[in-house]
């Protein structure tokens, strides 16, 4: 599956957030990743995304979609992290 994820957590935890995306998805920018994840590894992500998140305060939002293909994405403005860029 493709996804979209955005978080907004508490100051102290958004290192930890930061890293733990990188881990399953592409750094798009500031609290935002996208990517394609597999069932298994979306449940692994969002285990471990709560064992960082105050669940009272943060928050984190994860939009699915079959393909990225099916998803039109506009960029307007400096792009932050462009995915075509292969390390």
């Amino acid at each position: 599956m493709y996804v979209i994820l955005v978080y907004d957590v508490g100051e102290k935890r958004v290192g930890k957030m930061l890293k733990l995306c990188r881990k399953y998805l592409n750094w798009i920018q500031n609290s935002v990743f996208e990517g394609e994840i597999t069932e298994v590894k979306m449940t692994e992500l969002k285990m471990n995304a709560s064992k960082i998140m105050d669940e009272d305060y943060d928050s984190m939002i994860i939009f699915k979609s079959r393909q990225e293909k099916w998803l039109e994405k506009e960029i307007i403005g400096n792009e932050k992290n462009k995915l075509d860029q292969m390390l």
